[in-house]
């Protein structure tokens, strides 16, 4: 049973919750931190990537969010979307594994844009991936650099870069095939010939 808690001086919602007719009441501590915590939990902000319309969302390149460092520069985020999401199947994560690991390293050397790589990764949707640049950049800018991602990846043959026990944490969870079909659908059907909604998150 709760005997004594701390309330903070500037905050109404605090005061309520932790208010001597609380304490005097015989709550489980379990459910007196669920309610805690639930509270809190409503008072968060929605983070950028959950105010998106997902039932109209179309694969494509999308400007997630453009972040500041406390030097100065400007990172942006940019979600490969290669799925439609909660209308067709997600990509296998399997596959997702592989198009990481080829994807990071095509990327990581491409003499224009390697400097500017910060990080390339599934999102845990399975409905494509984030990639994030150094810089302030628009989905088109990045366009021809998809493509040549992709097409990398379509036609990739060998063995997988970093595909052992030694370089990967999972490395036999990879699935070569579906890297490549995925890729070369998102470029058949999507990169090939975008149009405004491939480009532009839904109004």
């Amino acid at each position: 049973m709760l005997k004594k808690v701390y309330s903070p001086p500037c905050s109404c919602m605090f005061h309520h919750l932790f208010s001597q007719s609380h304490l005097h009441l015989k709550i489980p501590f379990d459910n007196f931190a669920t309610k805690l915590y639930g509270l809190i939990f409503n008072i968060m902000e929605k983070i950028a990537s959950f105010t998106i319309d997902h039932t109209r969302l179309e694969p494509g390149i999308f400007v997630s969010r453009r972040d500041r460092t406390p030097s100065g520069d400007v990172v942006t985020t940019f979600d490969i979307r290669m799925t439609r999401p909660n209308r067709e199947p997600a990509l296998e994560p399997r596959a997702l594994h592989a198009m990481e690991h080829l994807a990071a390293t095509f990327l990581r050397n491409s003499p224009e844009w390697k400097d500017k790589v910060v990080y390339w990764g599934p999102m845990g949707c399975c409905t494509g991936n984030y990639l994030l640049l150094a810089g302030e950049y628009k989905s088109v800018d990045i366009l021809p650099l998809m493509r040549r991602t992709m097409e990398f990846i379509a036609g990739f043959t060998a063995d997988i870069p970093g595909a052992s026990p030694r370089d990967c944490g999972n490395w036999t969870f990879m699935d070569l095939e579906g890297a490549r079909r995925a890729a070369r659908r998102y470029l058949d059907e999507t990169l090939a010939s975008p149009r405004h909604e491939n480009l532009n998150y839904p109004e």
